[in-house]
C-alpha cells in the first residue's frame, strides 16, 4: 500500500496547464507607442511639420507589425488627419511660413482627438 502523496495534481483547467499565450504575435513596438503619443505633444507644442516623422513611424509600424485591426485604422486616421492640413499648407500659394501658424484649430483638435484614439487602441492591444 502506498502513502497518500501530498502533490496535488493540476487539473486540465488550471493556470498551470493553460497553453501559453503567443507574446511575440501580440507584441506592440514600442516606437509605434512613443510616436503615437509625440504626435499631439508635437502638434499642440506648435512643432506640426516635425510631427510628420512620428506620424510616419506610427503608420508604417502599426501597418507591419501590429496585427490588431483597430490599431492600423486608428493609424490610418491620424495618418489622413495630418495629411490634410499638410497638403493644404503646401498647396496654397499664400500659406504661412510653418504649418503650426497656418493650421486650423479644428485639425489640431482633429489630430489630437485621432491620436488619444490610437493610444487608446494600442493599450487595448496590448492588454488583450
Amino acid at each position: 500500500m502506498s502513502a497518500p502523496s501530498n502533490v496535488v495534481s493540476a487539473s486540465p483547467t488550471s493556470p498551470e496547464n493553460a497553453a501559453p499565450r503567443n507574446a511575440a504575435a501580440r507584441r506592440i513596438p514600442r516606437a509605434v507607442t512613443v510616436s503615437a503619443w509625440a504626435v499631439p505633444v508635437m502638434v499642440l507644442g506648435q512643432f506640426a511639420l516635425i510631427a510628420g516623422v512620428p506620424v510616419m513611424v506610427a503608420l508604417v509600424g502599426a501597418l507591419t507589425r501590429v496585427r490588431d485591426r483597430a490599431v492600423r485604422a486608428g493609424a490610418v486616421i491620424v495618418t489622413v488627419a495630418f495629411a490634410i492640413p499638410l497638403t493644404v499648407w503646401l498647396v496654397r500659394p499664400d500659406g504661412a511660413q510653418s504649418l503650426s501658424k497656418d493650421i486650423h484649430p479644428a485639425f489640431v483638435g482633429l489630430i489630437v482627438a485621432a491620436s488619444a484614439a490610437l493610444i487608446f487602441t494600442l493599450h487595448r492591444a496590448r492588454r488583450r
